[in-house]
């Protein structure tokens, strides 16, 4: 058994308790003088002399020359001699003999011996005996009784264990601090729950606690800390904490710290500790250094910090390396480690494999491949599930992995949800998830939710002079959310209602938009624009590239434009063109053009 405690708690005298300030040769002459004096008093028979002169000798490691002091001072009834001795017998290996004189001492009320003679019992596996004295040095305010006292306890599973763990905290022990913080936060988080542990819930009296340990140099205190005020946004003083533990030899710091710096910018001080924790051990750390040097653009190098994670036990580095060789086109190779992290777990390896397989033109490997993932909780593979069902045509277990993943938080699971509600008539539904799928930023899902704002949205009453200027509606607002995100229809859409409002240089720019990206009614709408404008030849230019992308209507303008001008064959040309393009109103119109332009051609 170790020596614990301070030296005025083992050797239950003050003596050895020196004022600080003192520089080291003043303290070692000051001891010696103190010997001396505590020698002649003991040779003269004092027995409290020959127990500090017999502590002294302990502690100096002096065994042969503190027993006889001991022994003395413990036969004529020196309580703290007869622990002391027990000390110095457990140091020399003769347990038995010493749990013999710690009982001697208890007896007569020494706590450390209280304790020292719990630790014996429970050593050799006897819990009533160890549980009774070391609730004797607990209950004289022993930190160490209490301590092991509530350490004992909780290994029973006795609701006891708090009250003595917070005593011993409350007298200064440092790991009774950490582990009465570690009790409050796992009452605190409901099972299944995220804890501490990542760094995401702390309680304000858990805090405290941790607070406590790590100021007294606990490291793994330091670390959760440091992990409590990062989730906070107090990433300064969390620095400080992690740079604590991490100095102390905490690699998961050092790990946490280089995290810290690279968010601030600074990659190169984090990969001094990233190098540092991965030394250590840590493979997150090592992940971490592999993805810097993939992104510096030194493949070989990240390849040998994966496989340092893997050989860590982090599955990731596995992931990993599955990532590196299928950007690198090595398919083989990405399988391969996709399959070792996926076996042993690997949620998002599992999914990788999944779509690998697929796109080989594997779809039946893939799947239990998806499963796997999806029922281990990754969001992605629960929608790829959807998409291979509703690849099927099986649409109700598509509908409902896309309910899933929605229900997760995706966003395009949310926006497929919401189309299928809406193909069936649900649109009370479609409109719930559709919202989801729009705020969270589906350009996709704010226009589709916008027309089903519009569809009800009854007519505007005419205004009468006078009147306010109109105010968007909330479908108007999605248009517009989604026309800013690039939706091209969106964009024709806002377009079409800055036009009806009369704001024709707002309807331009959003046309012009939608016509640059590609799209057919924007090109048209914007030369029809410009055409009310008198800028004929200009709308020509943009009706020549919606009807060249297929737009019906933009061909037979563009028939007529050069109708007009008496460029007749070249009308023709577009009004045959209209013809195969439709729709049908427009193709029985643009062939009665055709006819005339061909019988004015042939005249």
């Amino acid at each position: 058994m170790d020596v614990m405690g301070d030296k005025a708690t083992l050797f239950e005298t003050g003596r050895f308790v020196h004022p600080s300030g003192r520089d080291e040769a003043g303290e070692v002459a000051e001891d010696a003088a103190e010997e001396v004096r505590q020698r002649l008093a003991a040779e003269s028979g004092d027995a409290e002399a020959m127990s500090v002169l017999g502590a002294m000798l302990l502690r100096r490691g002096d065994l042969d020359g503190a027993e006889p002091h001991l022994r003395a001072a413990t036969a004529a009834g020196d309580r703290a001699a007869a622990n002391n001795l027990g000390v110095l017998l457990h140091q020399r290996g003769y347990a038995d003999e010493a749990a013999g004189w710690w009982r001697i001492a208890a007896v007569a009320g020494s706590a450390a011996a209280a304790h020292a003679l719990g630790r014996h019992h429970r050593e050799r596996g006897d819990e009533p005996a160890a549980e009774y004295w070391l609730r004797q040095a607990a209950e004289q305010g022993h930190a160490l009784g209490a301590y092991a006292l509530a350490d004992l306890l909780e290994h029973r599973g006795d609701a006891g264990a708090e009250r003595w763990m917070r005593s011993a905290a409350e007298r200064g022990h440092r790991e009774a601090a950490y582990r009465l913080a570690r009790a409050l936060d796992r009452k605190a988080v409901p099972e299944g729950e995220t804890g501490v542990d990542d760094g995401v819930v702390a309680t304000e009296e858990a805090e405290q606690w941790y607070r406590q340990a790590a100021a007294r140099g606990h490291r793994r205190a330091a670390l959760h800390l440091g992990a409590i005020l990062e989730k906070r946004g107090e990433l300064k003083e969390a620095g400080r904490w992690y740079l604590t533990s991490a100095k102390d030899g905490e690699a998961r710091a050092a790990c946490a710290l280089g995290f810290l710096l690279r968010d601030a910018g600074d990659t190169e001080s984090a990969a001094v500790w990233w190098l540092r924790a991965a030394q250590e051990g840590d493979g997150n750390a090592a992940n971490a250094l592999g993805a810097l040097h993939a992104e510096r653009g030194e493949p070989q190098t990240a390849e040998r910090w994966y496989r340092a994670a893997m050989d860590a036990g982090d599955d990731n580095g596995a992931y990993n390396l599955g990532l590196l060789c299928a950007e690198q086109g090595r398919t083989a190779q990405a399988e391969q480690w996709y399959r070792r992290a996926a076996y042993a777990g690997h949620r998002e390896a599992a999914n990788a494999l999944a779509i690998l397989l697929l796109q080989s033109g594997d779809p039946a490997g893939a799947e239990p491949w998806f499963s796997k993932a999806a029922e281990a909780g990754s969001v992605d593979a629960a929608f790829n599930l959807g998409i291979l069902f509703a690849g099927r045509t099986e649409e109700s277990v598509a509908l409902r992995w896309y309910e899933r993943a929605a229900a997760a938080g995706h966003t395009e699971a949310a926006l497929q949800v919401g189309i299928a509600r809406l193909r069936d008539g649900d649109e009370q539904e479609a409109e719930r998830h559709l919202r989801c799928a729009a705020g969270r930023g589906s350009a996709e899902a704010a226009y589709r939710l916008a027309t089903v704002l519009d569809a009800r949205r009854p007519p505007e009453p005419a205004h009468e002079l006078g009147e306010s200027a109109h105010e968007k509606s909330e479908c108007e607002e999605w248009y517009e959310r989604a026309a800013s995100q690039g939706h091209r229809r969106a964009q024709v859409r806002v377009g079409m209602l800055a036009a009806a409002r009369g704001d024709v240089v707002e309807a331009a720019r959003w046309y012009r938009e939608a016509a640059e990206a590609g799209s057919r009614n924007g090109a048209f709408n914007l030369g029809l624009l410009l055409a009310r404008e008198g800028s004929e030849p200009e709308a020509a230019v943009w009706w020549t590239r919606a009807a060249d992308a297929g737009h019906g209507r933009a061909a037979l303008r563009l028939a007529l434009v050069y109708a007009r001008r008496g460029e007749l064959a070249e009308g023709q040309r577009w009004a045959d063109r209209a013809v195969s393009l439709g729709p049908e109103e427009v193709a029985e119109r643009a062939a009665r053009l055709r006819d005339a332009l061909r019988q004015e051609l042939s005249a």
